[in-house]
């Protein structure tokens, strides 16, 4: 072997272990960060003379691209979205809502990771929408370990000090009937997420000054939005992306309980769903995950008894064996190539020893056809994992083939002039045609790369 492939060699290794270490510090919930951090060129920069204030530079930059990219996960508050906003002009400036905190819920021990309040983002209907609520569950992965979780805490996904004051509503939460035609003068409300467990925790650890608290947290919720109108809604939707879109599963029946008979009430979960799938190392990185979640924050205990007295309750905690038990009308919003999926659970740089997948989990068409065919695999479990669930009338499915993840809380992708199609619909059509049973909605694309109206992400 040659002495300039030794040193390659070695250099990647020791990029790979550093990859690594932040992968475990920062949780396999943000694969995003520890790219932006250790796989730029800058970091194989000298340390030496000048190149010390590179360095300095280099840390200060990588630390502004966490900050951006930790938002990846909560798309309707992202640089993306923002950018979005400001390339088509003044008039699409959006609705910026305040955060809102819950003052009640410290009595009920309803608090965030490092014991803040919990809160929300609210904006009154109006007109034909007084009385129609649309409840949004924020997403941003989870916490398994307590380290993880005390990182967590000091971010807006653990601690209500650090989240945003206010926040723009597009997408589905749009306020502007040409973004968001048939939900844009409801009762708008998005929840924030600091418990990391999807609204779902109920536990805590005294020693580490940790509260996992998601149940009490969304029961919080609840009862403070019902105070301030929901009890007399007409029509409701809860909905969620990414860990809102496990919530949005996980609540969907007791958010159904929350109103009369009478009421129409419906759950959208959009990149929620979360697949059981065996890495390219041949391990199951997400249910390690999802293992560790449910064991430390006592998830078991919020999850339905009609799944847990059959299986585990770490399987309960994947949407495909969920989904089966949930009575109230479920839409399910998801890109078969889901670009989470792929960076965390598929292809995480922890089972990619080699990096083989490196250049295909930023940018999919750099994929391999080796690769893509397992992609394609993917894509072939989730139509298995929704095959049952969509033969119900009731039920919703939107699958396209794209790189994608959360759609409905964009608003290119959502609502606009070139938003993703299948055949002749678009996501909010769609959603709307099946909330209000206007028209069945069972809508599965056709498998990469035949779907030219895709917004793929890309990564660089």
């Amino acid at each position: 072997m040659k002495e300039g492939q030794v040193n390659s060699d070695e250099r990647q290794r020791a990029q790979r272990l550093k990859f690594e270490e932040c992968e475990r510090v920062m949780g396999v919930s943000n694969p995003f960060s520890c790219h932006c951090v250790f796989l730029l060129p800058m970091c194989q920069r000298s340390t030496s003379g000048g190149g010390m204030k590179l360095l300095g530079i280099f840390v200060f930059v990588a630390l502004v691209i966490v900050k951006w990219v930790e938002g990846f996960q909560d798309v309707n508050v992202t640089y993306i979205d923002m950018q979005y906003v400001s390339e088509r002009g003044f008039y699409n400036r959006p609705l910026l809502v305040p955060l809102t905190l819950i003052n009640s819920a410290a009595a009920k021990g309803a608090v965030c990771l490092d014991g803040s309040l919990p809160g929300y983002h609210f904006h009154r209907g109006y007109g034909s929408g007084a009385n129609n609520w649309l409840v949004q569950l924020e997403g941003g992965g989870w916490c398994g370990t307590i380290k993880n979780c005390q990182y967590s805490k000091k971010t807006r996904h653990g601690s209500s000090f650090f989240m945003e004051k206010q926040i723009p509503f597009i997408g589905i939460l749009s306020n502007k009937a040409e973004e968001n035609p048939d939900f844009f003068n409801w009762n708008r409300i998005k929840i924030r997420y600091c418990d990391g467990a999807s609204f779902s925790g109920e536990s805590q650890n005294v020693r580490a000054g940790l509260y996992f608290r998601g149940q009490r947290i969304w029961k919080a919720a609840m009862e403070d939005l019902m105070s301030k109108g929901m009890r007399y809604a007409k029509q409701a939707l809860l909905s969620g992306c990414s860990a809102g879109g496990l919530a949005s599963i996980i609540h969907c029946d007791e958010f159904r309980e929350l109103f009369p008979r009478t009421a129409r009430v419906k759950c959208l979960s959009d990149a929620g769903l979360f697949l059981d799938s065996v890495d390219v190392s041949g391990r199951r990185s997400l249910r390690n995950l999802f293992g560790s979640v449910v064991t430390l924050q006592g998830v078991q205990k919020s999850l339905p008894r009609s799944c847990t007295s059959r299986l585990n309750p770490i399987l309960c905690y994947f949407p495909q064996h969920l989904i089966a038990s949930v009575s109230t009308p479920l839409f399910l919003l998801n890109a078969a190539y889901d670009t989470w999926q792929i960076q965390a659970s598929l292809a995480p740089p922890s089972a990619d020893y080699h990096w083989n997948w490196y250049e295909c989990r930023k940018n999919y068409a750099r994929c391999s056809a080796p690769q893509i065919q397992y992609l394609q695999g993917f894509r072939n479990q989730m139509l298995r994992a929704t095959r049952a669930f969509s033969r119900s009338y009731k039920n919703g499915l939107f699958i396209n083939s794209c790189f994608a993840h959360c759609q409905s809380e964009r608003q290119d992708t959502w609502f606009a002039r070139d938003s993703p199609r299948i055949g002749n619909r678009g996501i909010a059509e769609s959603v709307g045609n099946w909330y209000f049973d206007r028209v069945s909605v069972q809508a599965i694309g056709c498998p990469y790369p035949c779907d030219k109206t895709c917004h793929n992400l890309v990564f660089k």
